[in-house]
């Protein structure tokens, strides 16, 4: 079983969305953050944190499976701050090994298709800036700092 399958999150994903959010920040940011905080994140707290957004209901969360594992997720929200559309992409991870296999699109097409929304994006992620750029998001000029592993991360507002 190898295909590729992008469906709404149930809480029993949790293990497999943290593992994902782990790695791939891992894989993501190296550039960003020291490599020992990177390898610190700790995918037992994260799957109780996902169990936990997953069972609340207020952040709606698909995955991306390829034989039958979690290789992606996407959440989206009514927005984290005072935002300039009424959705946010709150995060959108596709393990590396997936890239350029179609499924961060499946993922983006299944959360949010074609309707307006926002995200924070580090302004240093070339690969993402690109798939976001070709679902038609652009910079609107906000801009900020993030923590990421404990590591101030310029970040850069896009929309659509």
């Amino acid at each position: 079983m190898n295909e590729r399958e992008v469906r709404r999150a149930e809480a029993e994903d949790a293990l497999g969305i943290a593992k994902v959010h782990v790695q791939a920040w891992q894989e993501a940011y190296a550039h960003l953050a020291p490599p020992e905080a990177l390898a610190a994140l700790n995918i037992e707290r994260r799957a109780q944190r996902w169990g936990d957004i997953i069972r609340e209901g207020r952040t709606a969360v698909w995955v991306a499976l390829y034989g039958g594992e979690i290789v992606g997720w996407m959440s989206v929200g009514h927005g984290r701050d005072d935002g300039p559309r009424p959705t946010e992409l709150e995060g959108l991870y596709v393990l590396a090994s997936h890239h350029g296999t179609g499924i961060g699109q499946r993922l983006m097409e299944a959360g949010i298709g074609t309707e307006p929304a926002y995200l924070w994006i580090a302004a240093d992620n070339p690969r993402a800036r690109a798939f976001y750029e070709r679902n038609s998001f652009v910079p609107d000029g906000e801009s900020g700092t993030h923590e990421i592993v404990g590591t101030p991360v310029e970040i850069v507002r896009l929309v659509r």
